[in-house]
């Protein structure tokens, strides 16, 4: 079955101020269905040559299906970690595990902030569930899947490529990634953290 774009999970405007309406439009609309339409593509394109026996672009085929699935990927869980209720801190299991493993929310924060702010040009903050320690983990994604560490489940992303807030921002990205706080939905990582723990 094709990937389709999925719909946001509120209004385009629901997440005013932080983001505007046009912002969102453009991202969602445009960016995002981009990298579903590529994903589809590449994946004909692989089944084309699985028909044929031709692998002579499976280099940049195989690029393709990296970089647009995780595109894909990133976006659908970047539009349901934010909410117009969200922000505050995390509570629970969530909130333990990040005390745990950074010491304290403040300091997640600030590690988070850090990572996300130094992403060379375009690319992805990154808060990660790792089973071989069972530890969360912060990483950067540069595009949508360098710098990853295999096997990790990502909880909470932040798109920083110029298109998620230039609109808005302009070349304010400690402002935006500041912001992103304000509707973090921490019921949605918390829910996604105890799902990897189950799978792990």
């Amino acid at each position: 079955m094709p990937h389709e774009l999925p719909d946001l999970p509120y209004a385009y405007d629901a997440l005013e101020p932080f983001l505007n309406e046009e912002t969102m439009h453009l991202h969602h609309d445009k960016h995002h269905a981009g990298y579903v339409k590529g994903l589809n593509e590449a994946e004909e394109k692989v089944k084309a040559a699985q028909r044929s026996g031709d692998f002579s672009a499976i280099r940049g085929l195989c690029d393709a299906l990296a970089f647009n699935y995780s595109g894909h990927l990133f976006h659908t869980l970047f539009w349901n970690n934010m909410s117009p209720d969200g922000g505050g801190e995390p509570t629970g299991e969530l909130s333990a595990q990040i005390g745990k493993d950074f010491g304290s929310f403040a300091t997640f924060k600030a590690q988070f902030l850090a990572a996300t702010n130094s992403v060379q040009g375009s690319g992805w903050g990154v808060l990660a569930w790792q089973p071989l320690s069972s530890q969360l983990v912060i990483l950067q994604a540069e595009k949508h899947q360098n710098l990853a560490q295999w096997g990790v489940t990502p909880l909470l992303v932040l798109d920083v490529w110029e298109h998620a807030y230039y609109l808005q921002y302009q070349n304010r990205r400690p402002e935006f990634t500041e912001g992103f706080f304000d509707v973090i939905d921490w019921d949605d990582v918390a829910a996604r953290l105890a799902a990897a723990k189950e799978n792990d």
